[in-house]
């Protein structure tokens, strides 16, 4: 699969810069191709059956555990280098953060991301993306790969926006959503079938010590 990186003054990733600065957040029903779509819930399918996606934790380092009151997600992390169609979506994605760092100067520095399975009945309840004690998460991404996804199948995910809004997106596969990290708490409501995703993180550098 080729790769996929596009030019960071793309009018998709013009728009996404452009409603970031005015809303906090971005939905791009159709951000991945639909041949990629496919080819990375194949990827996160395999995975899966060969026993890689873990239950997700809540918290980070030693303090973290696996908490299924929370979130029921299962996940792998993604890396440079490991199946082709990642590569292909890692490169879009720092196409994306080339432009967000042009568009609102956020010096992200890298992007971490993994693959995402709810098992039907799962959600994760209301949370922000930014931890306590490392500032380093910027920007949310999120990006769908459900085929033929119903909204009566449920699986939305809610935003909390400002004065007590809220805003559903269907996880209908090729959307992306983007979000400021640690202004939007958001929850994925539980569905009646499988929920496939990548979930990933712009960043900057830490302000902790070296």
């Amino acid at each position: 699969m080729r790769a996929m990186q596009i030019p960071s003054d793309h009018p998709l990733l013009l728009q996404i810069v452009d409603d970031l600065a005015t809303h906090g957040w971005s939905q791009q029903n159709i951000f991945l191709p639909q041949d990629l779509t496919r080819a990375l819930a194949a990827e996160c399918r395999k995975r899966a059956a060969e026993g890689e996606l873990a239950p997700a934790a809540v918290g980070r380092g030693p303090s973290s555990e696996i908490r299924e009151g929370i979130r029921g997600d299962h996940i792998q992390w993604i890396e440079p280098g490991q199946a082709e169609v990642c590569d292909s979506y890692l490169a879009l994605m720092d196409s994306l953060r080339e432009a967000l760092n042009r568009g609102l100067f956020l010096g992200l520095e890298d992007f971490e991301s993994h693959f995402a399975m709810y098992p039907p009945g799962a959600f994760y309840l209301k949370h922000v993306d930014r931890f306590r004690d490392d500032d380093r998460r910027m920007v949310s991404a999120v990006v769908y790969l459900n085929d033929a996804w119903l909204p009566e199948q449920g699986g939305q995910l809610r935003m909390y926006l400002e004065e007590g809004a809220q805003y559903d997106v269907v996880p209908i596969g090729g959307c992306l959503v983007v979000f400021l990290s640690g202004e939007v708490p958001h929850e994925v409501l539980p569905a009646s079938r499988e929920r496939l995703s990548l979930t990933g993180w712009f960043r900057r550098r830490g302000n902790e010590p070296f």
